[in-house]
């Protein structure tokens, strides 16, 4: 007498928990709350950024500063049970036509997949982008090696490339068994809001969004708009732990106030709609705590790619200890607007999950294209740099240094002679400035203390 095989239902939960900038929210696979629920007859349910301000004091003065009817009732059965499940694949494919996915987006973490996995990456982005649930997963590629173990990185891959998804908190799959085999996986995604409340949410955010753009040069070059996105991010966002929904891109476009996961998330979001290449970073960066989970993006620009972090970018993250509060330190600095990987991790740490690409490019750095990077101390240089400042209405400058030698020598002629007062033509004023020993960068304004 055979024994009779019996199947198991087993539910899988997972959920995107993030909160502020923290490495167990970023970085570590999403949470997971594995339980049995019984037999079941189908089988298995299955501040770094630091930047240190001082003042100089001008001698002379002392001062300081994302159916057909059948033939017989068996066959009308047959053709209501056929037109029933028309209708409702009708309705499915209605509400996939309602998807909140933005076709133009740039899918860098999906290039990184397998051609099983991205077959499974297709499944999830779809489900999620029309707020679906128990959609299965592609068979093919649960044949040809996928398995549950890939589902969390591949969800992590469809949000990293879509920040139009905005509204989701993780996931949960239902996993179907015969013996020890998977026959197949159902993916369900899990929202933090309704679909109703979320189509108004992203009326709203396609409203800001449109307000940004709208004042971007159509006709200008990719490094003209990723700056122009970059200042235009900092300027409009504080940063803000306490913020809600600051994952996401409603925190910033609706808010004004996130951390640095909405910070890159809404760069990418605008990038991507003006056409330049974008996608999501996640790593860690020193704090005083130890390392800290962070977000930033990668961006191409004319063929190369760069790093840029906003959040680093923007005064409100580095005031964060109330230490310069009150310096009036300048509202943006660019030491990582379109950094090399070099550049990048004398301070950041790249998360393993995605791989990312070695840049090595330097053309569209800030510092470069504005002719603010200096090999030696060059006075004629450094004049029309202050000056190309003052025709711009700009009330700060910031140089950048190839070398420690040069930063080093920068730093005395500038601040320890004084020299600083050559360039700025104005007499009595009390000069304050930030300098970035990682980055060799100097920033100095005028102050009115």
């Amino acid at each position: 007498m055979g024994m009779k095989k019996k199947n198991y239902v087993f539910l899988l939960f997972c959920l995107l928990l993030l909160g502020g900038c923290n490495a167990s929210s970023l970085l570590k696979e999403v949470p997971r709350d594995f339980s049995v629920t019984g037999p079941g007859p189908v089988g298995e349910q299955g501040s770094g950024g630091q930047r240190n301000i001082e003042n100089i004091r001008r001698p002379e003065t002392g001062q300081s500063s994302a159916s057909a009817p059948g033939s017989d009732a068996a066959q009308g059965g047959k053709d209501a049970a056929q037109g029933g499940k028309d209708v409702a694949q009708g309705e499915q494919d209605a509400a996939r036509k309602e998807s909140f996915l933005y076709d133009g987006a740039f899918e860098y973490s999906a290039g990184t997949l397998s051609e099983a996995e991205l077959t499974w990456y297709e499944d999830i982005k779809r489900t999620l982008g029309s707020f679906g649930e128990k959609e299965r997963l592609d068979a093919a590629a649960l044949a040809a090696g996928c398995d549950e173990e890939d589902i969390d990185r591949i969800f992590q891959c469809v949000l990293n490339d879509h920040p139009e998804l905005f509204y989701v908190e993780g996931y949960s799959y239902t996993r179907y068994t015969r013996g020890d085999k998977i026959t197949a996986i159902a993916f369900s995604g899990t929202y933090s809001i309704d679909r109703e409340t979320a189509e108004g949410r992203r009326k709203e955010i396609e409203a800001a969004a449109e307000k940004i753009l709208s004042g971007a040069d159509e006709e200008a070059d990719q490094y003209a708009k990723v700056k122009y996105v970059y200042d235009t991010i900092i300027r409009e966002t504080d940063y803000d732990p306490a913020s809600p929904d600051n994952q996401n891109v409603y925190s910033v476009f609706v808010n004004n106030r996130s951390v640095c996961q909405g910070y890159a998330k809404a760069i990418q979001y605008l990038l991507n709609r003006l056409g330049v290449e974008c996608t999501l970073v996640l790593g860690t960066v020193e704090s005083g705590e130890g390392q800290e989970g962070h977000a930033w993006n990668l961006v191409k620009v004319d063929g190369e790619y760069y790093y840029v972090d906003a959040t680093w970018g923007d005064a409100s993250y580095t005031q964060q200890d109330g230490e310069t509060e009150n310096v009036g330190i300048p509202e943006i600095n660019y030491d990582y607007l379109n950094v090399t990987t070099e550049e990048l991790l004398k301070t950041h740490t790249l998360g393993e999950n995605i791989p990312m690409p070695q840049c090595t490019a330097t053309e569209a750095n800030y510092y470069f294209r504005e002719g603010a990077l200096f090999t030696s101390y060059d006075r004629e240089q450094m004049q029309g740099l202050f000056d190309r400042a003052e025709e711009q209405g700009r009330e700060d400058v910031t140089v950048k240094c190839a070398d420690w030698e040069c930063y080093t020598e920068v730093l005395t002629e500038l601040v320890d002679n004084h020299e600083i007062f050559r360039y700025l033509g104005e007499s009595g004023a009390t000069v304050a400035y930030a300098k970035n020993d990682n980055q060799m960068s100097l920033t100095f304004w005028v102050t009115n203390e």
